[in-house]
């Protein structure tokens, strides 16, 4: 009798911990955003939205606010490191779960993973004093400091999240599906494309997202990489500045209250709503291919 009453005691106890603890990401959370609204507030008290998010020029001196090129930076280095990093990453996980020899696989996946673990600033410092120089070689530029350096160095860091995810969701794929597809007449490769591949789609839109997340939130390695201008971006090898690197540059001496102080925080909020974007349109491609699949 009481070790029952002793394991009913210890299971209220866990699960009033884990009820805490949930609870209390969603409070971290919600500080967070409410941070970021209360600040950006004081900021549109003092600066047009319009003019806030239309505006072609970030120049604090001269009181201008204008976060266009900003979000024109992060979305070109995000889109060229998704570019580069999607098909890398998918074939490679499909490599790693399908045709990859187990003696190759135990060295390659766990070397795919050790990249997750070095240093942004490594990263960045290899893109000024390796890819830097190629780039400026190859496009006759002064320097090789632009949007596909980093978008280059992005897709290198975005690599082990969207590999590891998306053979996770490939490796879920039921063996008996391969079993079935092979024994209608289809080959090996028919039946990756045609059947593991589109059965493992909400798991590998999934690791899409999360790469992107991975990209747009990154901060020293675009801040090193890129040129850091904020003029607005014609292309790929314009030097640019996005919405991370202005506010790790600029938020350590901006004077407080002020409303270049109030407007890093208002940009840091445009970064908050982009990834909220993408996550909610991850999440509903992943449930409309779902319901697709159970039709």
């Amino acid at each position: 009798m009481s070790n029952i009453i002793y394991r009913t005691r210890i299971d209220d106890t866990f699960k009033w911990l884990f009820k805490i603890t949930g609870l209390l990401v969603i409070v971290i959370l919600g500080g967070i955003f409410f941070m970021l609204m209360w600040n950006t507030g004081s900021f549109l008290l003092d600066y047009s939205p319009l003019d806030f998010i239309s505006g072609t020029q970030w120049n604090p001196a001269y009181n201008q606010y204008g976060i266009l090129p900003l979000i024109v930076s992060t979305t070109i280095v995000t889109a060229g490191a998704m570019i580069i990093a999607i098909p890398l990453g998918i074939g490679t996980a499909t490599f790693l779960s399908e045709y990859c020899p187990p003696k190759v696989k135990a060295i390659l996946k766990p070397a795919i993973e050790m990249l997750a673990a070095v240093p942004s600033v490594a990263i960045g410092f290899l893109g000024i004093v390796l890819l830097g120089p190629e780039i400026a070689n190859i496009t006759e530029q002064s320097n090789g400091l632009n949007a596909l350096n980093g978008g280059i160095l992005l897709a290198i860091m975005a690599l082990p999240t969207i590999i590891t995810v998306s053979e996770d969701a490939i490796n879920a794929v039921p063996r008996t599906y391969r079993e079935a597809s092979l024994a209608v007449g289809a080959d090996r490769w028919q039946t990756v494309t045609q059947i593991v591949i589109p059965s493992a789609a909400p798991g590998i839109i999934a690791a899409v997202m999360l790469g992107v997340g991975r990209a747009i939130g990154e901060t020293m390695t675009v801040l090193m990489a890129t040129g850091n201008a904020a003029a607005f971006p014609r292309g790929f090898f314009d030097s640019v500045r996005t919405i991370t690197a202005t506010i790790a540059i600029e938020m350590g001496e901006v004077p407080y209250d002020t409303t270049h102080y109030f407007a890093l925080y208002a940009i840091a909020a445009v970064l908050f709503f982009m990834t909220l974007i993408v996550n909610i349109l991850g999440e509903y491609f992943v449930n409309r291919f779902r319901k697709f699949q159970a039709l």
